[in-house]
């Protein structure tokens, strides 16, 4: 693939990702859905779901709640994914490059949220006012203002960003860099920590032991231990169901039981 097919199509992924999310959700705005497409196209599918695993993790637990603006990880891992590709830069220094890229994305998805709520508005005199066909139209420029959330990075990127990002990596210090490896490994715990607040630990920690251990010391691939936690749940899942039902029926014979006897 050339290089500019390359550059088109990585900077309609992320916009594309965005209008995908907030509509029909084809592929979703996950990391790991996201960098998958974006390594196809780099040409460099391992790099790719290192990178796009790594982002998937560190987004586990963080949501748009109420309406609240989190890092893109989707455009974090695009943007990591290319300058991987492009510059050399090792995975640790790309992945620590696009999570700032995607944390100052923020700010744009902040604004974008900004300038619908006054598209939101004109649709809705114009629907008040009985002009349906462009109270309709009108909301297409909503769907612009999200494309051009991942369309202004990515492009500064491309025409700028790779010849920027190598000389900067050039003159950076290899401590600094062996920094960022460092950094970038480490990341992806604060998104297993933050998730874990959020699930019943105390009552299924024998679950989280069994994991270890055939992780750690018995060296299952990660996939293996998630068939594995996969079967277990489903097994606890089908005992609860089993248990309450028999519960269920107990209660149902004691309260015949009393009825009988009156």
């Amino acid at each position: 693939m050339s290089e500019v097919l390359q550059n088109i199509l990585i900077i309609l992924l992320p916009m594309w990702a965005l209008i995908d999310n907030r509509g029909i959700t084809i592929i979703n705005h996950w990391p790991i859905t996201v960098g998958l497409i974006a390594g196809l196209i780099m040409g460099d599918l391992k790099a790719a779901l290192h990178i796009a695993g790594t982002f998937q993790l560190m987004s586990l637990g963080v949501a748009a709640l109420g309406g609240s603006s989190v890092p893109d990880y989707a455009l974090a891992t695009v943007v990591a994914i290319y300058l991987h590709g492009r510059s050399g830069i090792d995975i640790g220094a790309s992945v620590t490059v696009g999570l700032s890229v995607g944390i100052l994305a923020i700010n744009l998805d902040i604004l974008t949220r900004t300038l619908n709520s006054f598209v939101t508005n004109k649709s809705k005199q114009l629907l008040h006012q009985k002009k349906f066909a462009q109270s309709k139209y009108i909301n297409f420029i909503s769907i612009l203002f999200v494309a051009l959330q991942g369309f202004i990075p990515m492009i500064i990127l491309v025409l700028w960003g790779q010849t920027a990002v190598t000389s900067i990596v050039k003159i950076i210090p290899e401590w600094v860099t062996n920094g960022l490896n460092i950094a970038g490994g480490m990341l992806p715990v604060v998104g297993v920590v933050m998730l874990l607040r959020y699930m019943p630990i105390k009552q299924y920690f024998w679950a989280v032991l069994i994991g270890f251990v055939f992780s750690a010391y018995l060296k299952l691939p990660i996939l293996g231990v998630s068939i594995l936690g996969l079967a277990l749940a489903l097994f606890t899942y089908n005992y609860l169901i089993n248990r309450n039902q028999v519960a269920l029926n107990h209660n149902t014979i004691e309260e015949m039981g009393d009825d009988w006897d009156e």
